[in-house]
């Protein structure tokens, strides 16, 4: 693998982004990768790509895209008025995990983190996901939080 490259996310990258989601075991019961892709998966994407807070943000080994995440830059009034930075849907490429190329990604997460001005990274996991437990855990971050979310 040659050194990885970290960009924004473009439109043409979409199909290849939503294979990635897809390619675990709770990815495959949520996502559809199968083409042409459901408008949603291409309106969600729209609306990151104009949103200045969001950066879906691709990994890449030449022309191949082996990574993604999602960073949301949020504002907010606590911890005196500090910005969050929000990562989400982290996924690495069956076929690449367990070379380094994760931490890699959330080395340049971070530094586009502290970039923006954040002053605190967080994120959520799934409880189903021991594996992304201790790699987070690894990279410093703490489990100082209980999440709950509503499927609407």
């Amino acid at each position: 693998m040659q050194t990885p490259t970290f960009r924004r996310a473009v439109a043409a990258d979409l199909p290849a982004l939503v294979q990635l989601l897809a390619d675990d075991e709770l990815g495959a019961q949520r996502e559809d990768p199968r083409l042409p892709l459901d408008a949603a998966y291409v309106a969600a994407f729209e609306s990151l790509d104009a949103d200045p807070n969001q950066f879906l943000a691709v990994a890449t080994d030449g022309e191949e895209i082996v990574g993604t995440l999602q960073l949301s830059f949020i504002p907010g009034l606590a911890r005196k008025g500090s910005w969050r930075g929000q990562v989400e849907a982290v996924r690495i490429a069956s076929s690449r995990r367990g070379a380094g190329l994760g931490e890699q990604l959330f080395d340049w997460a971070i530094a586009q983190c502290r970039n923006r001005g954040c002053g605190l990274v967080q994120l959520t996991t799934d409880n189903d996901r021991p594996g992304a437990h201790r790699f987070y855990e690894r990279l410093g971050f703490v489990a100082t939080h209980i999440g709950y979310k509503l499927t609407l």
